[in-house]
């Protein structure tokens, strides 16, 4: 798979069909889309691309307003290059580009990438200010001579699948089972191991904390089973996302108990699949009590599947 950053100065020699979209998390819609995206192309002898931003256009704008990330972008490149996909194309958002009009922005992926078939979302939006819209892309593309292709949404038990309903679950609900079957791979955080407070291990139960990247999505305070990447072995986990109100901490921590395991991974990092909720953080009348807890969460995680399933 061939990885480009270009805003619109290098001229590819083939034709290409091409998905529009931020896909963020690569979720089954963004997926449907993409796949119907290579198979057009194989079919017409052409090139698969997928056309993003390397970071959302609301981190230029206005960082404040910017959503949560679901996924990061090496993560994305993997998913895509196994899925088939010939070219990704992340390009870096700025203000030039921010000022593109609709129709020079088409006008420059017919030009530039030889443009013979686009692939969107039924509610796709693009363009200065969000302007262009499905319709303008109806009229474009029989002038310009390019096929469209208008892809409708997927659902989950009747909802729409879309990457702002994936944030408010996690978030909100922190049902990471519901969301996983929305995901192509189960939700994952990665990070750093830093050092803690060091309580786990006073207890009985050492924790790896992550250095997590505050610009992801991060789930609703509980207590989570996770699977536990490193050095590319797995390992079962109990992962608390809270304040550890027991020991009266007032930072927000992402701390896991990793089962069978005694290494020293300060500072090495490590990749957490979210898998199940266990049960929301609640603060205990006593450490014994605490301990109890953490030893039927314990028994639960060691009675769950090590197993990470991927799907595009």
């Amino acid at each position: 798979m061939i990885v480009m950053e270009d805003n619109f100065k290098e001229y590819l020699q083939q034709d290409t069909y091409i998905a529009l979209g931020s896909f963020d998390g690569l979720h089954i819609g963004h997926m449907s889309l993409i796949n119907k995206t290579i198979k057009l192309a194989k079919k017409n002898n052409a090139k698969s691309m997928v056309f993003t931003f390397k970071d959302h256009p609301l981190a230029t704008i206005n960082a404040e307003l910017a959503p949560k990330l679901i996924m990061d972008n090496n993560t994305k490149l993997k998913v895509l290059e196994s899925a088939g996909l010939d070219i990704i194309n992340m390009v870096g958002f700025n203000r030039d580009f921010m000022k593109l009009n609709p129709e020079d922005f088409i006008i420059n992926l017919v030009s530039h990438y030889r443009l013979k078939g686009l692939i969107v979302g039924f509610n796709y939006r693009f363009g200065y200010k969000n302007l262009g819209d499905v319709e303008l892309l109806k009229k474009m593309s029989k002038a310009l001579g390019f096929s469209l292709n208008i892809v409708e949404p997927v659902k989950f038990k009747s909802q729409i699948v879309s990457s702002s309903i994936i944030r408010s679950i996690i978030c909100d609900e922190g049902d990471i089972k519901k969301v996983n079957k929305m995901l192509t791979r189960p939700f994952m955080m990665q990070g750093a191991v830093i050092k803690g407070k060091q309580l786990g291990r006073k207890l009985g139960f050492p924790t790896s904390n992550l250095d997590y990247d505050k610009r992801f999505v991060i789930p609703r305070g509980g207590v989570y089973y996770t699977i536990v990447e490193y050095n590319k072995n797995l390992f079962r986990g109990i992962t608390n996302i809270g304040y550890n109100p027991t020991v009266n901490d007032n930072k927000l921590g992402i701390e896991t108990h990793i089962l069978d395991f005694n290494e020293d991974i300060y500072d090495k990092n490590i990749k957490i699949y979210y898998i199940d909720r266990i049960r929301d953080e609640k603060k205990f009348n006593s450490l014994q009590e605490l301990i109890d807890q953490l030893k039927k969460d314990k028994a639960f995680a060691r009675k769950q599947k090590l197993e990470i399933n991927f799907k595009n």
